[in-house]
């Protein structure tokens, strides 16, 4: 269904929510609006866990209308009463819904506390990579951190299990007395003098990662000579992974 598709790995702002229009009703929200010149009312819902429910209901008799969301169902009405509801949840997608490709708690508590302390979001800059994310500094326009999800196998583990890692600017003089392959890395797919890489698993104790992220962006200045990748386009890079790892 479209609602499972378009709002997967997706997490409601209440706040924007309310601006949209939506209510707050016995601990979830409503939205309602009418479609087909007024002859159908559409009703959203969006529970507390984030999962979105439709109901369309034929204003004139009450009943509650589905060919719509119906596969192989045809016709000119159909046909446009699709098109309209389809408009409507897209442009509540991208109205009140955020990205919410991190599942850890670590991830999580990170991208909360680099939006309250330096005011950034993770930056999401490729299709083909939706679960790579950048923390970049708006003044100089340098990254200070990557959020990504891989098989815990790239890192050497004995799994293929994905796991969501961290990379983070360093010093290099500290970064080679750091490196474990346990907890610490050298950094997945980035310049390994200057980068190290952080299992988000609860293995290095949050405050610590705070740390360390807060130097990373003090280390991401416009003067910083050491650039994050080892070649100039970050895309071509990520597209093959695996050319990264020598």
């Amino acid at each position: 269904m479209l609602t499972e598709t378009l709002f997967n790995d997706r997490k409601a702002n209440p706040e924007a929510l309310l601006r949209y229009g939506f209510e707050r009703v016995d601990g979830h929200y409503e939205y309602k609006t009418t479609l087909a010149k007024g002859q159908m009312l559409l009703k959203v819902t969006i529970e507390g866990n984030d999962i979105v429910r439709t109901d369309l209901f034929d204003n004139e008799t009450g009943e509650k209308y589905m060919l719509h969301v119906l596969e192989g169902a045809s016709g000119g009405f159909v046909g446009m009463l699709s098109e309209e509801y389809e408009t409507v949840l897209r442009h509540i997608e991208a109205a009140c819904f955020e990205k919410d490709l991190f599942q850890s708690e670590q991830a999580r508590r990170l991208i909360a506390y680099v939006k309250e302390k330096h005011g950034d979001e993770p930056e999401y800059l490729w299709d083909k990579f939706p679960k790579y994310a950048v923390l970049r500094r708006r003044d100089s326009r340098k990254w200070y951190g990557i959020l990504l999800t891989i098989s815990a196998d790239r890192l050497g583990f004995n799994s293929t299990e994905p796991i969501e890692i961290l990379d983070l600017r360093i010093e290099p003089t500290e970064l080679s007395e750091l490196i474990d392959e346990e907890k610490y890395f050298f950094g997945y797919h980035m310049n390994k003098k200057h980068w190290l890489t952080i299992c988000l698993n609860g293995s290095v104790p949050t405050d610590e990662i705070y740390r360390r992220l807060d130097r990373s962006y003090e280390l991401a200045t416009k003067h910083s000579s050491n650039h994050p990748m080892k070649h100039s386009a970050a895309e071509a890079i990520l597209v093959k992974p695996r050319a990264m790892r020598a």
